[in-house]
């Protein structure tokens, strides 16, 4: 049993994580994979990449590439914010049918990179939105809020939804497990902490379960004083040490805001309180996240960190496929360490878990004042520990309504965006 709880299933979520049967899940995954043969040539699946040039995007095409590429998948699409140039190369080497560019202004030299190679080339939201309608298993990897409409659109074509991206969940939690629930696809997590969990529940047993315990390696300054880390600059919050990601999460990782952003996603893919759900500091990175259950067995999911792993099991579920990546090898590892987060020194945890708690348009409010935190950060118009001041200050100041619609959700978003960079202003 390791299926997400859709809008229908939702009132069981008391039971505990994920109470949709695991059966029935894979019953629904392979009627689907049966009626997708039909459709493509010789049996291949439809998929789609909406982010394809950051981080996720190029770890999922070297994963499809190492699982035969074209001639065992029909790739429907790819998207990117304005990369023409990796994209129009991904898109050629994939064979897909279509590459958008979000921004139109990458438009000319996306089109002019793909002449003659039979890959349609377009640009714009709406566009974008279409790729992810057009696909079978989608992999939603956008950064950020401008992520939504893709992959709402992506749920409810009924698509299996590979999702890396938090702020779906964190943003419009509702709204995308309506979704889901409407199209009928399943809500595959990419997030390795929330992967690991996917594969460490028990089939059947979600009222045996416990706790969830999301794993986080600490950043860069997880041995930092707080006036180190006052004084912290963007290029040494930028160099964690186990993982390559994109600046921004690096960012989220060295301030622990994405551990804060993975617990709202873990209570809302999993059906559990935010008492329910512990971080554990391991700064190995080898122990992803794990499972308690009622009878005292924590079941641990490990690997080498490498986000190619959970890509390959959102790609292959409900089977499991071959990974290009270093395989674990127990004796080599001196030791495994485990404590608990400082809350002090990473405040944006505390923060995030407050807002779960207070719910309606709090988790939102943290997501936008994080974002914009981030990019002043990053800019260096603020400090480091200026990034959870800010999300603070948001939280406290924003007065918004939960949002019932997707226009509701930018509103909310933008509103929100306000008030952080007001904080931003004042700190600059």
């Amino acid at each position: 049993m390791s299926q997400s709880i859709p809008a229908s299933a939702r009132d069981d979520a008391a039971r505990g994580p994920a109470p949709l049967r695991r059966k029935a899940a894979e019953k629904r995954a392979l009627n689907r994979a049966a009626a997708g043969a039909e459709r493509a040539p010789g049996g291949r699946r439809r998929l789609a990449i909406l982010g394809a040039t950051g981080s996720i995007g190029v770890n999922t095409v070297d994963v499809i590439t190492a699982l035969g590429g074209q001639e065992r998948f029909v790739i429907a699409g790819l998207t990117a914010q304005r990369n023409a140039a990796r994209l129009a190369a991904q898109a050629i080497a994939l064979g897909a049918e279509r590459a958008v560019v979000a921004d139109e202004a990458a438009y000319p030299e996306l089109k002019a990179a793909l002449a003659g190679s039979g890959v349609e080339a377009a640009a714009g939201e709406a566009a974008a939105a279409e790729v992810a309608g057009d696909a079978q298993w989608v992999m939603a990897a956008v950064v950020g809020a401008a992520g939504l409409p893709s992959v709402l659109r992506a749920a409810e074509s009924g698509a299996d939804l590979a999702l890396a991206n938090k702020e779906a969940l964190v943003c419009a939690g509702d709204l995308l497990l309506d979704a889901m629930a409407a199209g009928g696809g399943s809500l595959l997590p990419v997030d390795s902490e929330h992967n690991a969990i996917f594969q460490c529940l028990e089939r059947d047993q979600s009222h045996a379960v416990e706790r969830l315990i999301l794993t986080a390696s600490g950043g860069p300054f997880r041995e930092w004083s707080l006036e180190r880390m006052r004084a912290a600059t963007p290029d040494q919050a930028l160099k964690h040490p186990n993982w390559s990601m994109g600046a921004k999460i690096s960012i989220d990782s060295a301030s622990m805001a994405n551990k804060g952003l993975e617990v709202i996603e873990a209570a809302r893919l999993f059906g559990m309180s935010g008492e329910a759900i512990e971080v554990v500091v391991h700064p190995q990175s080898v122990v992803h996240s794990a499972v308690g259950y009622a009878d005292g067995s924590v079941l641990a999911q490990l690997g080498a960190p490498d986000m190619r792993t959970p890509i390959a099991y959102a790609l292959g579920w409900p089977e499991r496929v071959p990974a290009p990546v270093e395989r674990l090898d127990l004796p080599t590892l001196a030791r495994l360490d485990f404590h608990a987060p400082d809350l002090e020194r990473f405040p944006a945890l505390r923060l995030a878990k407050e807002a779960l708690a207070a719910g309606g348009a709090a988790p939102l409010i943290f997501n936008a004042a994080n974002e914009v935190a981030v990019e002043a950060y990053l800019a260096r118009k603020i400090g480091f520990l200026d990034i959870a001041a800010t999300i603070e200050a948001a939280l406290e100041a924003a007065e918004i309504p939960p949002p019932a619609a997707l226009s509701d959700v930018f509103i909310a978003d933008q509103a929100a965006r306000r008030v952080a960079l007001e904080r931003v202003d004042a700190l600059s």
